[in-house]
């Protein structure tokens, strides 16, 4: 009976899968936006929400906690000064799951983890809605305009 053990296991000790959603949430934090396989990134989602509530904290107890687990001193500062201010507001959910189909080697299920509402993602995002078009195009007549 598995009772109260929380957690996926993905196949690995105890050190190593510490070691793997580490340098996962970091590589998250860092980038805004990595792949990786679906279990992965459903387990990456419990840690990363834990560690984008420290920053929205933003005391010195927090950062130490936060820097036990990320261990990356710029993706920390990072963290609390553009991450943590960006969701003050929002009350959870800070990440996004998009299932993007089968790895070719092994079909693993593959999908993208981002953070949700960054920049990054907007700016991938193709073509745009109407707002964002007309906008762009009013930019371009300016230009045109002023040339």
């Amino acid at each position: 009976m598995r009772h109260l053990k929380s957690g996926r296991q993905l196949s690995r000790n105890s050190a190593h899968r510490w070691a793997l959603m580490r340098n996962l949430i970091t590589a998250l934090l860092r980038e805004e936006k990595i792949r990786t396989t679906d279990p992965k990134a459903k387990e990456l989602r419990r840690w990363v929400d834990r560690v984008i509530t420290l920053g929205k904290r933003g005391d010195l107890h927090a950062r130490r906690q936060a820097l036990s687990i990320v261990q990356d001193k710029a993706v920390v500062r990072k963290l609390f000064d553009t991450i943590g201010p960006r969701f003050k507001d929002r009350p959870g959910g800070y990440t996004r799951i998009i299932k993007i189909g089968l790895r070719h080697g092994d079909a693993a299920q593959m999908s993208v983890i981002e953070l949700v509402g960054g920049e990054v993602a907007k700016e991938s995002s193709a073509g745009g809605g109407k707002k964002r078009r007309r906008a762009r195009r009013q930019a371009a007549e300016k230009q045109e305009a002023a040339a």
